[in-house]
């Protein structure tokens, strides 16, 4: 097996800088999602049944593109011809989604929505998976940790900037953030505009100025046999064949991947939580709006929404996404630092401390509540809200942590016991082990919020909390391994740690 050459920092940065625009469009849609379908009339209790779409479509397109990206191999690449298909689809949705009160006089504005939001998560996951694939291509695996680190950097910039556009086009520009009944505020869909338009931009970056390695290459540092690979591209299956290799992938998947599944588990249940619910939760919590102002059968008794109830609602639903961009910064600065503390501390109790930071974070939501008016600079504008909210900066340094230490720790991990000739199936299939925590959170939380909270959303947030902290215990079962050496059909051996 030749050894595969290290890459120069700013080529390392041009392979994940797609992912900054990727991010941008899901940081628009996780700070934003509850309050266009609120606006468009989904009820307080039933928004996570909406959000399913999102993992679901994850469970379903990024085993299939990961399976399909592994076995690709033309004259765009390996992995860029899905990256770039993904995300023109990705753009299109996001460009629908804001505007589905164009499509009443064919369908339900609230069901065009869905449909949109979708559309944009398919498109996003085509994306993403074959963009984790290529850092774990093109990266050797001494680079691996400072990779994922930058892609971690990159992927909070864009959330960053994607979560207070809204914000800045409201207070800087000055575009109205309040919306009537069944419509969208101009604020929010021409901030999905210009985030399509970034999301495009950064991704054709990362596609003309990455080169991906030739098969030949490619096999050589990964110490892959071609003729083997040569057989098996050039056997035709039928598709039960291919159920069948999927599965018994499955079911053979490294004992790394299956113990990190667990931590996912709890990590990503309590992230769906928060990107459902902060919105309703900051609404009540902070701006003091009752619960009444989220059920679809009120608003309708009552008519229009009064304008106070209204502009609270708006600049809650601003405040939430600088507060998400507040926890993004918090994770780019942490990833900066991410592979040092790791290589000097080791990358389990890393992960473990970040995630115990994320769960402390969301139990102190609860003591942020309410106060008197107060004036923040903001660099770009000032604004006046509830000390409260200016509180709520504080658990979100954790929740940042929490965010980067996902965003890097569990590939850094997994990547080291993963075969190199199927690499993008087996990220694609570790996906599970974020999908199925977000729907499992997606058929339950909205009873849990309604039946045991009374849809006080803040104690919602307080449970995403608790099982934060249990990933953090969790990671500690977690056992590493050296890198695989593997031959085309996947079989490979690696030494425990």
């Amino acid at each position: 097996m030749n050894k595969q050459p290290k890459l120069p920092f700013w080529q390392v940065w041009n392979v994940s800088l797609g992912f900054l625009g990727v991010q941008f469009g899901f940081a628009l849609q996780n700070a934003n999602a509850s309050r266009i379908l609120s606006d468009l009339g989904a009820d307080l209790h039933s928004l996570s049944l909406f959000w399913i779409v999102a993992p679901l479509m994850g469970l379903v397109v990024q085993p299939i593109v990961g399976s399909a990206s592994d076995r690709t191999w033309n004259r765009f690449g390996r992995r860029n011809p899905y990256i770039l298909f993904g995300a023109i689809a990705a753009a299109l949705g996001m460009a629908f989604m804001p505007n589905a009160g164009i499509a009443v006089a064919f369908i339900a504005p609230i069901l065009f929505g869905g449909v949109m939001l979708a559309l944009m998560d398919a498109a996003f996951n085509v994306t993403m998976q074959p963009f984790r694939a290529l850092v774990s291509d093109m990266v050797p695996s001494e680079q691996r940790t400072v990779g994922y680190a930058v892609q971690s950097l990159l992927i909070n910039i864009g959330a960053v900037m994607g979560s207070m556009l809204p914000f800045i086009l409201t207070n800087v520009i000055g575009l109205e953030n309040t919306s009537r009944s069944g419509e969208v505020a101009p604020s929010v869909i021409w901030a999905f505009y210009l985030g399509a338009s970034v999301l495009l931009g950064s991704v054709l970056w990362t596609v003309f100025r990455t080169k991906e390695y030739a098969p030949a290459e490619y096999n050589a540092y990964k110490g892959i046999d071609a003729d083997a690979v040569a057989r098996e591209l050039a056997e035709r299956k039928s598709l039960a064949q291919r159920l069948g290799g999927f599965f018994r992938l499955l079911v053979s998947m490294p004992k790394t991947m299956r113990q990190l599944a667990l931590v996912q588990f709890f990590s990503w249940f309590s992230l769906f939580i928060m990107w459902v619910y902060t919105t309703p939760a900051i609404t009540q919590h902070v701006w003091g709006v009752e619960a009444k102002w989220f059920d679809s059968h009120y608003l309708a008794s009552v008519g229009e929404v009064p304008a106070h109830i209204a502009a609270a609602k708006g600049a809650a639903g601003d405040w939430v996404g600088i507060i998400f961009a507040a926890y993004s910064l918090f994770a780019a600065l942490f990833s900066l630092v991410l592979a040092r503390v790791a290589n000097t501390i080791g990358r389990k109790l890393t992960y473990a401390l970040s995630l115990l930071a994320g769960g402390v974070g969301y139990m102190s939501f609860m003591l942020f509540q309410g106060g008197d008016a107060t004036q923040v600079n903001l660099l770009v504008t000032q604004v006046t809200v509830p000390s409260g909210a200016v509180g709520l900066l504080l658990p979100m340094l954790g929740v940042g942590i929490a965010w980067a230490a996902i965003l890097a720790m569990p590939y850094s991990i997994l990547s080291d016991a993963l075969p190199a000739s199927k690499t993008g199936v087996y990220m694609g299939i570790f996906n599970f082990t974020i999908a199925a925590p977000q729907i499992l959170s997606a058929l339950v939380a909205g009873p849990i919020l309604a039946t045991l909270f009374d849809n006080q959303a803040i104690y919602i947030i307080m449970l995403a909390g608790v099982f934060m902290v249990c990933g953090a215990i969790s990671v500690f079962f977690v056992r590493e391994q050296e890198p695989v050496t593997a031959s085309a059909d996947g079989d490979g051996e690696a030494a425990t740690a």
